[in-house]
């Protein structure tokens, strides 16, 4: 005589394989968000999360030092670079312990004449021809910067071992904008161009930046 058993249905089974199911679709929707951060899959990870953009601009703006400017800009370049700021472990591969980042960069290197540092003896009057004539100080790259309208994140591939670091794009941003700077200085922007413009510029606008510096 045989006798059975009858267990009824394996429900510890079933909510192990429910339980392991929801885990790895919730692995995956984290993969996904965190990876979709630009293009359509970007806005589909937006619409999936709920997530909004704010800022707060409620902390006032305190004003440190007010300096006169007695500059003229002569020579404006306009740059565009790529960028790959990259930090790796030397243990792990980049999926699970890297993070980089590529950047599109463009930007401005502006130089031109420091009307600050022209003395008495460079501006000599000739009144018999009724001109006036300057001996101009060297030609100086005033500031190179980054245009944050037109400079964007391409992409970006974090491990999943390892946070989004945060002053990777900072520090990308400060290569790329040493970077511009440097192509600026090798093209010749201090060199021949931007005294050329000084001179064939408008003059009015340079005697009236001359003679302000002794009002």
């Amino acid at each position: 005589m045989t006798t059975q058993y009858y267990t009824g249905p394996n429900y510890g089974r079933r909510f192990v394989g429910f339980l392991l199911s929801l885990l790895l679709g919730a692995a995956v929707f984290a993969v996904f968000v965190r990876h979709a951060t630009t293009g359509a899959l970007g806005r589909i990870a937006t619409l999936l999360t709920g997530r909004a953009t704010s800022f707060d601009t409620s902390v006032p703006a305190v004003v440190e030092k007010i300096q006169r400017l007695s500059r003229l800009e002569t020579v404006v370049y306009s740059l565009d670079t790529v960028v790959e700021g990259d930090r790796s472990s030397p243990v792990l591969p980049d999926a699970l312990a890297g993070d980089r980042i590529l950047l599109v960069v463009h930007g401005q290197s502006i130089a031109g004449i420091d009307l600050g540092q022209l003395k008495p003896e460079d501006v000599r009057i000739d009144s018999v021809a009724h001109a006036i004539h300057l001996t101009l100080p060297p030609s100086q790259l005033f500031v190179t910067t980054l245009d944050n309208q037109h400079t964007r994140v391409y992409a970006r591939d974090t491990g999943l071992l390892v946070p989004v670091d945060k002053d990777l794009e900072s520090d990308t941003r400060a290569k790329a904008q040493d970077q511009l700077q440097q192509a600026a200085l090798s093209d010749g922007i201090l060199g021949r161009r931007a005294e050329e413009c000084a001179r064939d510029g408008d003059d009015a606008a340079l005697l009236a930046g001359i003679f302000s510096r002794w009002m």
